[in-house]
């Protein structure tokens, strides 16, 4: 078992939704906090986007969104969806028609923005299709494109409107006796998004995705993504995230599942806990870690792995992680497992050293849960 385990101080409360599938996936109700993102290739060209698809899903994506802007997309999207290994949320904007084409073609998800959209008989007549097909729906309300006359009626972009455009059509979507449906109220500044996020949840027991839309590239919108989505996280909210960058739709994923590692959240692959190196370090602290980043992002078991330059603070993080590398003299570190000295090994041998502890502490998580699994099922 990873020592990396959940202390009762590190315990998050997350807010109560109720339940609802996207395809195969569970959104609220207690389920994993699942991970989106959206391809960012031509829907039409078919194979371009089957292969990022399962790209981001071999990088952990649940759910990966498809935006289908035209009939020849519409058209495209039944390939996509039978090569897909995740469900599909086709993401619909104005042509409400495109929406009913991607039901029929077997979305799992119908992702609309009520703002452009248009009137309620539209809404209604995907509402119908929706139900045809088994689809559920987001409601996805954003900051750039609210419905003009919440507009003029608040004067700007708020929390206000954003949510009381949510709420309107929520209400379409009940009084058409339809609840399979999760909602998001993005916006690109962080205030503006965690003050709806917070006012919807206390509004509504719909699922949340939670998002700060257009957040920026790799490094600013991380960090943008990171406090707005984290704090949201920290206060129970959300049941699926997705993190917006200009940058590969694998790096999304990526940072998503950082988020909620470091809120103890969700568990996947290796965290490497590792220090930013000084004058002290017995081994290149930097190019060791940014290598054994690469060769263990095979690894999909929950574990962790402690790499500290020195002797300061690394016996003490090595006593809780999984596999240990400390920093000596001499051109040599002490290796720990499971939180214990175990034997001295030359840095020139470390990396591939580690890999290899890395590779049998996760053969022996997963040997151990299958064992636990059995004898449950007995």
């Amino acid at each position: 078992m990873a020592l990396n385990h959940i202390r009762p101080w590190r315990n998050i409360y997350r807010r109560e939704a109720r339940q609802i599938m996207v395809g195969n996936v569970p959104i609220g109700g207690g389920a994993p906090i699942a991970v989106q993102t959206m391809t960012n290739t031509l829907t039409t060209d078919v194979q371009a986007t089957i292969e990022q698809i399962q790209s981001v899903a071999e990088a952990g994506a649940d759910i990966v969104r498809v935006s289908v802007p035209d009939k020849a997309s519409s058209e495209a999207l039944k390939e996509i969806v039978k090569e897909s290994p995740v469900p599909i949320v086709a993401d619909i904007h104005f042509h409400y028609k495109r929406g009913i084409e991607s039901a029929e073609a077997g979305a799992a998800c119908l992702r609309i923005n009520p703002g452009n959209i248009g009137e309620a008989s539209r809404v209604r007549d995907l509402i119908k299709a929706a139900k045809d097909h088994g689809c559920s729906m987001r409601i996805g309300v954003n900051a750039g494109s609210l419905e003009k006359h919440l507009l003029e009626k608040y004067g700007e972009p708020c929390p206000e409107a954003m949510v009381e455009s949510g709420l309107d059509h929520i209400k379409i979507l009940q009084d058409n006796d339809f609840l399979e449906f999760k909602i998001s109220c993005k916006a690109s500044d962080v205030f503006l998004a965690a003050a709806a996020y917070q006012s919807l949840a206390e509004a509504t027991d719909a699922p949340i995705h939670l998002g700060i839309t257009e957040a920026g590239g790799l490094v600013s919108g991380t960090i943008k993504s990171s406090i707005g989505l984290g704090n949201l996280l920290w206060m129970g909210i959300g049941d699926t995230i997705r993190v917006s960058l200009s940058a590969d739709p694998v790096e999304e994923v990526k940072v998503g599942f950082e988020i909620l590692k470091s809120l103890g959240l969700r568990h996947r692959g290796v965290n490497i806990i590792s220090c930013p190196s000084c004058a002290r370090q017995g081994f290149d602290v930097i190019k060791t870690v940014a290598t054994l980043e690469r060769r263990l992002e095979h690894i999909k078991t929950p574990m962790s792995l402690s790499i500290i330059g020195c002797v300061v603070n690394g016996p003490g993080e090595a006593l809780m992680t999984d596999v240990g590398w400390t920093g000596g003299g001499a051109g040599s570190g002490m290796v720990y497992l499971a939180g214990k000295q175990s034997h001295k090994m030359s840095n020139d041998a470390m990396i591939d050293h580690i890999v290899e502890q890395v590779e049998a502490k996760a053969t022996e998580i997963e040997t151990n849960q299958a064992e636990r699994e059995v004898e449950a099922a007995e």
